[in-house]
């Protein structure tokens, strides 16, 4: 499956792991980390996951960060397109940085785009062409935990897988 993970999921292991919600997330973005390098998922990566890590004051995570890239199988370079896209993602209250990372998923087709911001998840889900996940719902979906088939039993065991 190809997926996209935006640069906070990347940036989740290096937050204060003491707070359950982002040590299970962080649990969780491992699992799916592991996936990607055994072979199980495809990473897409993009020109603005390597502007916002070039941000990162902090030299070791900045390059931790950065070697998934050569793990991903297609990066999303700037285009116009990209950008018109982004644009119209903004138009449903998408902050710009989040809604190049939006409309990158979707150029590169990703069948999954994980995030642990849930505000963003919301608004994702409301314009409905992109299946969107926290990292546990995403593991949940990935290793197949519910043992059902078609949408309507995955809409209603994995709300927030709805798409």
């Amino acid at each position: 499956m190809l997926i996209y993970l935006d640069l906070c999921c990347f940036n989740r292991p290096f937050d204060d792991q003491t707070q359950h919600r982002l040590r299970l997330e962080t649990e969780a973005k491992r699992v799916i980390q592991q996936h990607i390098r055994d072979g199980r998922h495809q990473l897409v990566w993009s020109h603005i996951l390597e502007y916002e890590n070039s941000l990162n004051p902090f030299l070791e995570r900045r390059n931790s960060i950065g070697d998934w890239r050569k793990l991903s199988i297609m990066k999303i370079t700037h285009s116009d397109t990209l950008v018109n896209l982004s644009r119209d993602l903004m138009k449903l209250g998408i902050k710009e940085h989040d809604a190049l990372h939006v409309a990158s998923a979707m150029t590169a087709n990703a069948e999954l785009f994980i995030t642990t911001d849930g505000r963003l998840s919301k608004k994702i889900k409301t314009h409905g062409k992109l299946r969107c996940a926290l990292p546990w719902d995403a593991l949940a979906y990935l290793e197949k935990w519910y043992e059902c088939s078609g949408p309507l039993c995955q809409d209603s065991l994995l709300p927030n897988l709805r798409w």
